[in-house]
């Protein structure tokens, strides 16, 4: 696929980047479907600052019941720039997923390219006090057209 001239000059190497806005995962059960957008309102291109939003809905489709204890997300940026985020629960919760319940939350991120993408994990918690990560696969983050 090569590599494109992007904004500013900066050459964008396109085969890292195309990954789907949408990703799913599934680990001993637990689910993790995501949907990323670009949102133009919060955007200002003008000075480098590109808002998206997703949003995640975590199911369980096992048998035993899992409480989402923390996160990592893992975020590249267009230039190539990795950031770490962790911290506990999402959005202010720590929700329990007993057999067949979801979980749905929207949340945000600002990156400074057009591009980016993001994965990550979920440290979820059984009742027997065994835990586990649940993958969060990766999905690109794009204005539209960006990677046409």
């Amino acid at each position: 696929m090569g590599a494109r001239l992007g904004e500013e000059g900066r050459f964008v190497n396109l085969a890292s980047l195309i990954i789907s806005a949408v990703s799913d995962a599934t680990t001993r059960g637990i689910r993790v479907h995501v949907r990323s957008f670009y949102v133009p309102e919060r955007s200002s291109p003008q000075t480098h600052e590109y808002f998206f939003a997703y949003t995640v809905r975590i199911s369980n489709e096992g048998e035993e019941t899992a409480q989402l204890v923390s996160r990592v997300w893992i975020i590249t940026d267009g230039d190539g720039h990795v950031e770490r985020v962790e911290g506990p629960g999402v959005v202010g919760e720590q929700p329990v997923l007993g057999p067949g319940e979801s979980f749905e939350y929207t949340s945000f991120c600002p990156l400074s390219t057009p591009v980016g993408s993001m994965h990550g994990v979920y440290r979820m918690v059984q009742p027997t006090g065994e835990s586990f990560e649940a993958k969060i696969a990766p999905f690109t983050l794009a204005i539209p057209h960006a990677l046409n």
